[in-house]
């Protein structure tokens, strides 16, 4: 695709992903939200002040499950028009009116679980036992009864829930919207930059000039935004720390882990045993890198070079089709059939344009279908994302065919598992299609210097930042860009060590990811793949008994706890082992990368 990044009008509309499969037509739209308010109203006038015995909770349960399903498909579809075109008003208007009147209607129903809560226990026990489809609701309510507060201050909390999520709001737009990044020159040639483009195309360059100082370039532009994004990230780590508090919480990092349903333990090992253990290997990798492009200094910037930059095919959207359908179909016919139709009744944006929101990521709207975005390259590497994507969008899938709509998500701990599987799965598949040694070696680097380093290194060193920062919030501090920068410097420079120099711009990292806005995010990533590394090695090694028990995972979405799904795949993640195992699996692949390498170059 052109470097040229073009308005989203003008964009070929056949890559466009069909939101008229949420609503055909405007009113459609309009008629849902009616509806949502005539539900709302129904359920307070009905059931406010009468949550007190079984019969009751269960109806007020049914017609709240109705209302979340037409709630998630209007905020589905105003929030994906948005992603697209950030520039857009009229889409921008849609989703802030859907937003107010979100808050609006869930404050009114937020007296459904503080009534809940202060019902008599047997009596939620009675509910329980005569609603399956409500049981987990209800057993979540049991276990949040300590840290809910005065139903009033719920309702308060409620109310102010867009008010609330502001941070990130204001984060989206001064990156995607004020953000206006200026051409670059390079020995007299121009060339475009938006972040986009930096984090698709740039990144990779192979001549190091330009890369570097396409990286200038993008850091001067971040610089000059520092402070604006540095006080919405310290009003919503202020924000988290001061709900923390309300319901209870020593420390934000318990308040963050609680609804993820996990411990401190899991948390801490994933970040500590990576930092350690991990590094040595990324250094190893780091090195072949700078041989490979005869890097005088390697440096931050040059850490997303490829192994072979001769090697790397194109791919077109039409191509990725056969490699997708072929590596994912493994898990089983109907899977393969979503594959299809994704591609057929277009679930997915690829094009690139202005405006568009940046990186990869699976919306999947309770009762239609996901929808995926993605900005593609033709770069293979891009079948890798791709696939991860689908992972998200077969999980909900299944999820959506086999729950209640109170089911379908699992802890977060573990929502990046099924995705990073299917970037297994597509390695896995890969390596068995051609045994040419330089093939071989672009499929494993591939993994090391994207599924692993996205996953392992990227979001786990925003973890490790991300600790950093909190630990200061509990301490009653406050975090600044300067803070901010420092933070993230000394964690890049404790990963890297000596191999790598931690170049200015660097410590601007922080300023490139919205997961800090979504809660501990960033280290269940490594913690998915942790997972599904395990996993995978258990389909190569098992074949279908495997499959099927990750099937069933995959079916089961938030019925169970992270540990209890992980145990279903084979998996015991409450033990330093698959960690461990894993990170050694990333060594050994970076020591036949290492050796493939020789080979080749004689």
């Amino acid at each position: 695709m052109s470097k040229v990044v073009k308005a989203r009008q003008d964009v070929d509309q056949s890559l466009t992903w069909d939101l008229s499969a949420i609503y055909a037509k405007e009113e459609d739209y309009k008629a849902d939200v009616e509806m949502c308010k005539r539900l709302t109203s129904e359920i307070e006038e009905t059931y406010k002040g009468n949550l007190n015995i079984a019969e009751n909770i269960n109806e007020c349960l049914d017609k709240l499950k109705k209302l979340n399903e037409i709630a998630y498909k209007t905020g589905s579809y105003s929030n994906l028009s948005v992603s697209v075109d950030y520039g857009n008003i009229e889409n921008q208007e849609r989703s802030m009116k859907f937003s107010n009147i979100l808050s609006d209607l869930f404050s009114r129903l937020s007296f459904i679980d503080s009534e809940l809560i202060q019902a008599d226990e047997a009596v939620i026990d009675e509910a329980i036992s005569k609603s399956k489809e409500n049981a987990n609701y209800l057993e979540n309510i049991k276990r949040n009864k300590k840290h809910a507060l005065h139903p009033e201050a719920e309702r308060v909390l409620a109310a102010l829930s867009s008010t609330l999520d502001a941070p990130y709001t204001i984060y989206g737009k001064t990156k995607l919207t004020d953000m206006n990044f200026k051409n670059f020159i390079v020995d007299g040639e121009e060339h475009p930059l938006s972040f986009g483009l930096f984090e698709g195309e740039w990144e990779f360059e192979n001549n190091t000039k330009v890369r570097r100082v396409a990286f200038e370039a993008f850091s001067s532009k971040l610089r000059e935004y520092q402070n604006t994004v540095a006080a919405a990230y310290q009003t919503q780590v202020q924000k988290e720390k001061t709900l923390a508090t309300l319901r209870g919480f020593d420390s934000v990092i318990d308040s963050l882990l609680f609804p993820q349903k996990v411990d401190r333990e899991l948390y801490n090992r994933q970040i500590d045993l990576i930092m350690e253990k991990l590094a040595p290997h990324m250094r190893k990798y780091a090195k072949l890198l700078q041989k490979i492009h005869k890097i005088d200094e390697m440096t931050f910037m040059d850490l997303k070079l490829v192994v072979d930059p001769n090697y790397e095919p194109n791919i077109t959207v039409e191509e990725s089709k056969k490699y997708i359908e072929e590596a994912l179909g493994v898990l089983g016919e109907d899977y393969l059939e979503m594959i299809k139709r994704a591609y057929d009744e277009r679930w997915i944006d690829f094009v690139q344009n202005k405006g568009k929101s940046t990186g990869a990521f699976c919306a999947s709207p309770y009762g239609v279908h996901p929808f995926i975005l993605i900005s593609w390259t033709e770069k293979m590497r891009e079948v890798f994302v791709l696939a991860h994507e689908l992972g998200h969008a077969g999980h909900f899938h299944l999820c959506g065919q086999n729950q209640n709509i109170f089911d379908t998500r699992p802890s977060l701990y573990f929502i990046e598992a099924p995705s990073t599987m299917n970037e297994m799965l597509m390695a896995n598949h890969l390596m068995k299609v051609n045994d040419e040694p330089r093939f071989k070696r672009w499929v494993l680097s591939s993994m090391i210097g994207r599924t692993y380093y996205h996953n392992f290194v990227t979001h786990l060193l925003e973890a490790a930042y991300q600790r950093e920062v909190y630990n200061i919030i509990d301490n009653g501090g406050s975090v600044q860009a300067n803070t901010l920068n420092e933070l993230k410097k000394g964690v890049l420079e404790k990963f890297w060590g000596e191999d790598v120099k931690i170049n200015e711009g660097a410590e601007l990292t922080w300023m490139r990811q919205p997961h800090y806005y979504m809660g501990l995010y960033p280290y269940t990533y490594s913690a998915g793949l942790t997972v599904a590394t395990e996993v995978s090695k258990r389909i190569i090694k098992e074949g279908q008994p495997a499959i099927n028990d990750w099937r069933e995972v995959l079916k089961a979405g938030g019925t169970k706890t992270p540990v209890e799904l992980s145990k279903m795949a084979g998996v015991h993640i409450t033990t330093d082992k698959p960690l461990l195992d894993t990170i050694e699996h990333i060594g050994n692949i970076i020591d036949e990368i290492v050796r493939l390498t020789e080979e080749i170059e004689g």
